[in-house]
């Protein structure tokens, strides 16, 4: 995969992504406000998530490639109640993440969920996955403050590709008659999913390419990543082609 963010840029855009989810939790009625995207989710328990998965990914970090799990954050305060301390307690959480990843480097392995994925075990694609937690959890918590935004289209366009290869792209068979999938993004690229009994392989496509798919989605970058993320509903996109091949995708469960 080529044009994706570098490293830097990484870690400057989760500290934007980070600026941008305190300001919305800054600005919602209520810590117990419901966070529509989140069932049974207030706004506190999304800060919450947030501060001790950051907490828990910069110590996963820290650890290097000889951690086997990830890593639970040791002597982390109590989570504050208190509105104040509570954005200072995430904004903490976020410097420790950057913090480590900067220490680390892109290149240094790491702890990942991702074992047989297209995303390698490395800080950098850490980072990359981190970026989207931030980009899809700020736009949580901009709906719940009532003033949701889209993506930024820099974060959107890198996070349809890492959502594919991180978290669709696996070597498990796809249990089906083998299909492709394309997803075309407005701001003018496009990628394929295909599923064969060798896995889900993704791959960027060419502008030129004259190949159709058996089904496409079609929609803004941001657009393609909320949906990805089930925030906003499949039908959000312009689909074309076998809904069936759609369906199964979101019914399958990879081993």
């Amino acid at each position: 995969m080529q044009e994706t963010l570098e490293f830097p840029d990484l870690l400057r855009l989760i500290d934007e992504r980070s600026t941008a989810f305190l300001a919305a939790v800054a600005a919602a009625p209520s810590l117990d406000a419901m966070v529509p995207t989140c069932p049974e989710w207030t706004l506190f328990d999304l800060v919450e998530h947030m501060g001790t998965g950051r907490r828990s990914w910069a110590a996963t970090v820290a650890a290097g490639p000889r951690a086997t799990a990830k890593v639970e954050a040791e002597g982390a305060p109590a989570v504050p109640r208190e509105r104040e301390a509570l954005l200072a307690w995430m904004a903490e959480s976020t410097r420790q993440l950057l913090d480590a990843l900067r220490e680390a480097g892109p290149d240094r392995g790491c702890w990942v969920w991702w074992g047989d994925s297209q995303s390698p075990a490395t800080c950098g694609a850490v980072a990359r996955h981190q970026l989207q937690q931030f980009a899809v959890h700020t736009y949580d918590a901009q709906l719940t403050a009532g003033d949701p935004r889209p993506l930024t289209e820099d974060v959107a366009l890198d996070g349809v590709e890492e959502f594919l290869v991180t978290c669709c792209a696996t070597t498990s068979a796809w249990p089906h008659e083998p299909a492709t999938i394309d997803y075309h993004a407005t701001e003018g690229r496009s990628w394929r999913v295909r599923l064969s009994a060798d896995g889900a392989r993704i791959a960027r496509l060419p502008a030129t390419t004259t190949d159709e798919a058996d089904a496409t989605g079609t929609g803004t970058a941001g657009e393609l990543v909320l949906a990805f993320y089930d925030r906003i509903p499949l039908d959000s996109l312009e689909l074309a082609g076998d809904r069936l091949v759609f369906d199964r995708i979101v019914a399958w469960e990879p081993e």
